[in-house]
C-alpha cells in the first residue's frame, strides 16, 4: 500500500475549519455559536505564534519538501476567514439581534447611545490610551506589542497616528440600553476627534500583529527556573509571523506600514473591520431564551465512592476509573485532599503539566508539604502558554517545603500521573493515578478524559520507577533495571510495545483470524505508526480513527477517520486492539506525534478490569456511531458529515455518554 501522508498544517486547518463549521450550524445553540468563532479566532492566532514561524523559516531556507505547502496554507487560512466573515456578519449577528441582542459592527452609534459611550470614554478608557504619532519616513520609532490592537488614524494633511485599542486592561464590549452592545474600538474610533483636536481624521484601520513565540531553553545548565522566566519576557518581542490589517485600508498605507513595521509579503494578512475576535468569548449575553445555551448537564457520581468510605482505602479494594466531564471530577481533588490530610501518608508523587490558574490540587500538596509529608513534584516549566502559571505554581510550592523538579534534559514530561505511599504496618501501599488528562479541575468541566485510580501492584511499583527516573533525569539508557510490563512509558517502551500491538494484528488478519485496531488522539503525525498502520491495513485488519485534530494518515481501504467537535474538547487517547477476541484497551497521555513518542516522557496504561474495559468499549462504540456531528476525513481532507442511513437512530455521541453513564 502506498504511504500517502496528510500535510500536518493543512490537517490542523481542516479540524480548525470544522470548529468554524460548528459556528455556522443553526442546530447549535446561538450562544454557543459564538463561542465556536472565539475558539476558531483564538486557535488561528495559535498557529500563527507556533506553526507559521517554521512554515517561513522552511521556505526562506528552501528546505521545505513540499514547496507549495506554504501558498497552500495562506489560501486556506483566507479562505477560512472569508467564510468566518459571513458566517459572524450574515448569520450570527442577525441570529443575536433576533434574540434581543444587538451588537454595532461597522455602523455608526445611534445618537441615544452616545451619552453612554462617553462617559465610559471620560471616565475610563482615556487613561489607557496612548496616541502616538507615527512618522512613516523615518526609521521604525515604536514597537507592536503581540496580538495587541490598534488603531491606524490618518489625517487630512496625509499624517499618521498609532492608538492602542487596550483590550487587555479593559473589556472588549461596552453593554449600553436595550440590549445593545459597542465594541471598545468604536468607543475609541467615535471620540478621536477628541485625542486629536484641530485636525481633520479622513480614516480609521485597525491592525494587529502576531509575534513567534518558540522559546529555547538550554536545559543543560544554569537555572532552569530563571531561564523559563527570562524567555517568557523575549517571547512577547518575537519576529513577526503575522501582520493583520483591516482591508478597507488604502494600499499605499498598508505597503508603508509593511515598510516601517518591518514585514515581509507573505506576513501581511487583510483581515475586517474587528480583529482579535477570540474576545466574542466575552460578549455580554444575558440568557433569556435557554435555547441559546446548551442544556446544563449535571455530572454523575460514582456510587461506590459516595457515603463517608475513604477514597484510598476504596482504591486499595478495586480499581475506580472516571470519565470526566460526564462523571464529577471531585474524585481526583479527594485523592489529593485525603492524601495531604491522611496521618498515615508519607510519601506523594505528581505530574504536572497545565494546571488551574487556583489550583485546589496545587493547594492540597502545599498543605501535604506542611503537614510533613514528603511531596515530589514534576513541574513542566515548558508547557507551552502555561510556563508562567507554572513558574508562579512552583515558587508556591518550593516555598511550602514541596521538592520540585524541573524538566528533564532534551524531554518535556507530558505524563498525566500520581502516586500516593501509604504506610500500612511495616510496609507501604502504593495507590496510583493515571490520566488522559492534565490535573486541571478548571479544564476538566470540558475537556473530556478519562482518569484511573489503581492500588495494582505492578503498575504502581512501576509508576515509582518513574518516578525515580524523573528524579535523576540521567538518559534512559542508564537505566539497566527499568524494566516497564505494565506501562507503556516514552523513551522506554511505549513505541516497541505499540508496534508490537498493530504487528500482532496484522499477523492475526494473515493468518484469517478476524483484526481491528481502534485508536482515539488529538493528533497523529509520526510516521513509523503511520507506516505500521498502513501495513496493517494492508494485511486486512480494519481500522477506526478518531482523531480530532492533525491526522497525517490518509483513509484507504479498511481505514476509515472521524472527528468530532461539540459541546465539549475531545481530548482522551484511547488505544483498542482486537487481539482475536481478548481485546486489549489501553490509554494514556501520549498522541502519536514525534514530539509525544521522542521528545517527551509519556505514560499509557492498560484497562485490566473487565467492567472498565467495556465502559470504556461502550464509549467508543458510541463515538463511532455519531451521525450527527462527526464527520469523516476524504482523501483531500474535507470534513464530510456522517449521514444517516434510513431507519437509523440519530446518536449524538456526547449526549449519549451523558445518558450512558448515569447507568453504569
Amino acid at each position: 500500500m502506498q504511504t500517502v501522508l496528510f500535510d500536518r498544517d493543512l490537517s490542523w486547518l481542516s479540524f480548525n475549519y470544522r470548529v468554524l463549521q460548528m459556528a455556522a450550524d443553526e442546530k447549535v445553540p446561538l450562544y454557543e455559536r459564538v463561542r465556536f468563532l472565539s475558539i476558531f479566532s483564538s486557535n488561528l492566532d495559535e498557529f500563527f505564534r507556533v506553526r507559521m514561524p517554521a512554515l517561513l523559516a522552511l521556505r526562506q531556507l528552501k528546505e521545505e519538501a513540499q514547496p507549495g505547502i506554504l501558498p497552500a496554507v495562506q489560501q486556506e487560512i483566507s479562505r477560512q476567514l472569508n467564510v468566518f466573515g459571513q458566517t459572524f456578519s450574515q448569520q450570527v449577528l442577525p441570529a443575536l439581534r433576533h434574540e434581543g441582542i444587538y451588537l454595532y459592527h461597522n455602523e455608526p452609534v445611534r445618537e441615544e447611545h452616545h451619552a453612554a459611550i462617553r462617559d465610559h470614554f471620560r471616565f475610563t478608557v482615556s487613561g489607557f490610551l496612548q496616541p502616538v504619532p507615527l512618522r512613516l519616513e523615518k526609521p521604525v520609532e515604536m514597537f507592536l506589542e503581540n496580538n495587541a490592537l490598534y488603531l491606524v488614524v490618518s489625517f487630512a494633511d496625509g499624517q499618521h497616528a498609532i492608538v492602542n485599542v487596550p483590550s487587555q486592561a479593559l473589556p472588549r464590549f461596552l453593554s449600553l440600553p436595550d440590549q445593545h452592545i459597542v465594541f471598545l474600538d468604536d468607543v475609541i474610533r467615535h471620540f478621536l476627534p477628541l485625542l486629536f483636536p484641530g485636525r481633520q481624521v479622513t480614516g480609521c484601520y485597525a491592525i494587529k500583529i502576531t509575534r513567534d513565540a518558540e522559546i529555547d531553553v538550554d536545559e543543560f545548565s544554569g537555572h532552569l527556573l530563571q531561564k523559563v522566566e527570562n524567555m517568557l519576557v523575549k517571547r512577547e518581542l518575537g519576529l513577526p509571523t503575522r501582520f493583520l490589517y483591516d482591508a478597507a485600508m488604502p494600499e499605499a498605507l498598508r505597503d508603508s506600514l509593511a515598510a516601517y513595521f518591518r514585514i515581509a509579503p507573505n506576513e501581511m494578512v487583510a483581515g475586517g473591520r474587528y480583529h482579535h475576535l477570540r474576545d466574542l468569548a466575552d460578549l455580554p449575553m444575558p440568557v433569556r431564551n435557554p435555547a441559546c445555551v446548551y442544556p446544563k448537564q449535571q455530572p454523575a457520581r460514582v456510587n461506590a465512592l459516595e457515603g463517608e468510605t475513604s477514597l484510598l482505602d476504596t482504591i486499595l479494594e478495586q480499581d475506580v476509573l472516571l470519565h470526566v466531564p460526564y462523571q464529577q471530577y471531585d474524585y481526583i481533588l479527594q485523592y489529593f485532599n485525603e492524601a495531604a490530610v491522611d496521618p498515615d501518608v508519607q510519601e506523594i508523587y505528581v505530574t504536572l503539566y497545565r494546571v488551574a490558574s487556583g489550583s485546589r490540587i496545587v493547594n492540597a500538596l502545599i498543605s501535604a508539604a506542611r503537614n510533613g509529608k514528603q511531596v515530589t513534584v514534576m513541574v513542566e516549566l515548558k508547557a507551552r502558554f502555561d510556563e508562567a502559571n507554572n513558574v508562579r505554581w512552583a515558587k508556591r510550592m518550593k516555598e511550602a517545603g514541596v521538592k520540585i523538579l524541573y524538566s528533564i534534559p532534551g524531554l518535556k514530561v507530558h505524563a498525566k500521573v500520581a502516586l500516593v505511599k501509604r504506610r500500612r504496618g511495616y510496609r507501604y501501599d502504593h495507590i496510583g493515578l493515571m490520566a488522559t488528562g492534565n490535573f486541571n479541575e478548571s479544564t476538566a468541566r470540558f475537556y473530556t478524559d478519562h482518569v484511573l485510580l489503581t492500588a495494582h501492584t505492578g503498575m504502581t511499583q512501576e509508576l515509582e520507577l518513574l518516578f525515580i527516573y524523573m528524579q535523576t533525569g540521567l538518559p534512559p539508557t542508564r537505566y539497566q533495571f527499568m524494566h516497564f510490563e505494565h506501562l507503556l512509558v516514552a523513551q522506554f517502551n511505549l513505541v516497541d510495545r505499540f508496534t508490537a500491538l498493530i504487528r500482532r494484528e496484522a499477523e492475526n488478519a494473515r493468518a484469517g483470524l478476524p483484526a481491528r485496531i481502534i485508536v482515539k488522539l488529538n493528533n497523529l503525525q509520526e510516521k513509523t505508526m503511520i507506516t505500521e498502520l498502513y501495513a496493517a491495513a494492508e494485511a486486512g485488519v480494519e481500522i477506526d480513527l478518531i482523531a480530532r485534530s492533525i491526522c497525517c494518515l490518509a483513509p484507504q481501504k479498511g481505514i476509515r477517520i472521524r472527528r468530532i467537535v461539540d459541546r465539549y474538547l475531545e481530548h482522551a487517547r484511547v488505544f483498542i486492539f482486537h487481539n482475536n477476541g481478548e481485546e486489549e484497551v489501553y490509554m494514556g497521555s501520549a498522541d502519536w506525534m514525534n514530539r509525544n513518542l521522542h521528545r517527551r516522557i509519556e505514560v499509557c496504561f492498560p484497562i485490566y478490569d473487565a467492567q472498565y474495559s467495556k465502559q470504556v468499549k461502550d464509549i467508543i462504540g458510541l463515538q463511532l456511531a455519531d451521525n450527527t456531528n462527526a464527520v469523516i476525513l476524504d482523501s483531500e481532507i474535507r470534513n464530510i458529515p456522517v449521514e444517516k442511513q434510513a431507519g437509523e437512530a440519530e446518536v449524538n455521541a456526547q449526549q449519549a455518554i451523558q445518558a450512558y453513564v448515569h447507568t453504569i
